[in-house]
């Protein structure tokens, strides 16, 4: 089991990883060596509660699929254990950022001596631009 939070966990056979070839520069080691890992994560089949899926998928973006599958590549690192290491690093903070429930937000209303406040500015910066107006001249 990995743990995310204090409540929350995922089971380690719902990750499926595969290990490819890094693209970008490197060498001929880049061309030998399967370096980089994909990690597949099944957001839909996964023991989440509703709601975290739900935030998952919004945090994950264009990193999940049409069928709900999160995916997540990395190759930075020359090794494999440390590319492993970094993807479910980077699953588990979407995850935990996923987790966190957002506040509701309260309506509230201007107090009376606010609405106040902002009528009587009102009032001196009209005052304020009508004596900047232009004199007419009365026949």
């Amino acid at each position: 089991m990995i743990e995310i939070t204090s409540t929350l966990s995922i089971n380690e056979d719902e990750i499926h990883e595969e290990f490819v070839r890094s693209s970008g520069a490197g060498g001929q080691n880049v061309n030998k060596v399967s370096t980089a890992v994909q990690l597949r994560f099944d957001v839909e089949n996964s023991n989440l509660p509703p709601d975290v899926k739900a935030r998952l998928a919004k945090v994950a973006g264009s990193r999940l699929t049409k069928d709900g599958i999160l995916i997540i590549k990395a190759q930075t690192h020359r090794t494999q254990e440390r590319n492993r290491q970094e993807a479910l690093q980077r699953l588990v903070e979407l995850i935990q950022c996923a987790a966190i429930k957002p506040k509701v937000r309260l309506a509230t209303k201007p107090t009376r001596a606010s609405q106040k406040r902002r009528l009587e500015t009102k009032r001196q910066h009209s005052a304020k631009k009508q004596l900047r107006r232009s004199v007419m001249d009365d026949p």
